[in-house]
């Protein structure tokens, strides 16, 4: 069933007759159809998506520069990230961008119940991501793997503090300063397959680009959760029926972005050596 075939009714005519009522409670007053409805809307949806995707490119472009700038930096310390809780991340939005579709396909068919469910399987997909972004993210404060700004006061100053009080004064300042200008990870790194190389400089420029970018994507993904549980509110209301669906698809396009950008996310981040 196409998009064309499911929006042919230009509107039921009301029972009372009235001009101003000539159309479906679903369609807004300033349309004239369903369908010319659902293709504005789908079209401001777009135009929303092309900002995010200029957004998110200016990110990326950010990643290629630094990362072009500083390569040993990014293969040196992008073994500090857990693999397997990122592909785990990465399966479950590929598997929550299927039950978002299947979503849209049960509104299409006025399948209340099926929709219901598609979405909460998706509400829980999504609340599994931001669980597992929790754990890699506390592993990463645990073990002072941070951001430039604050990469040195807690990998120096908690590595190194108690060792330069109980030393001679001359040493402690030669240890700060030896810190200070190699930047070097913590001594006690979390497990992962990193070598024995030596910490490069500006290490935590790989942490700040990492946060950065991860950090914005699950915000979407809060934001994907909103509106989510928006559709879902209206879903179980019955607002949805096989001439009025668009909520639900404009939803669905947004989050399958969501998701499109946690695959190139995934393998720039956890896996490029």
């Amino acid at each position: 069933m196409n998009e064309s075939t499911v929006l042919v009714p230009q509107g039921a005519p009301a029972e009372s007759g009235d001009e101003h009522h000539a159309h479906p409670e679903y369609v807004a007053h300033h349309f004239d159809s369903a369908e010319q409805q659902f293709d504005a809307g789908k079209l401001g949806v777009w135009v929303f998506l092309l900002t995010e995707i200029l957004f998110f490119s200016g990110l990326f472009c950010a990643y290629a520069v630094y990362r072009g700038n500083h390569p040993e930096v990014f293969v040196y310390a992008h073994h500090f990230l857990d693999k397997n809780l990122g592909a785990l991340n990465t399966a479950v939005l590929i598997f929550s961008s299927l039950t978002m579709a299947l979503a849209v396909r049960a509104a299409q068919l006025e399948q209340r119940r099926a929709l219901m469910a598609f979405l909460i399987v998706t509400l829980l997909c999504a609340f599994v991501f931001l669980g597992v972004k929790y754990v890699e993210y506390r592993q990463k404060w645990e073990h002072g793997l941070l951001w430039a700004g604050k990469y040195h006061a807690a990998a120096h100053e908690t590595n190194h503090g108690s060792e330069a009080a109980s030393a001679d004064p001359s040493t402690a300042v030669e240890t700060r300063a030896a810190g200070k200008a190699t930047s070097a990870v913590p001594a006690e790194l979390p497990p992962s397959e990193h070598t024995s190389e030596e910490a490069p400089r500006l290490v935590g420029v790989f942490f700040s680009i990492y946060f950065a970018m991860t950090g914005l994507h699950a915000l979407h993904v809060i934001g994907g959760i909103g509106a989510i549980t928006w559709i879902l509110v209206r879903a179980a209301r019955g607002d949805f029926n096989r001439f009025y669906f668009g909520p639900v698809d404009y939803v669905g396009l947004y989050w399958h972005l969501v998701d499109l950008v946690w695959i190139f996310l995934f393998p720039l981040l956890y896996l490029i050596h």
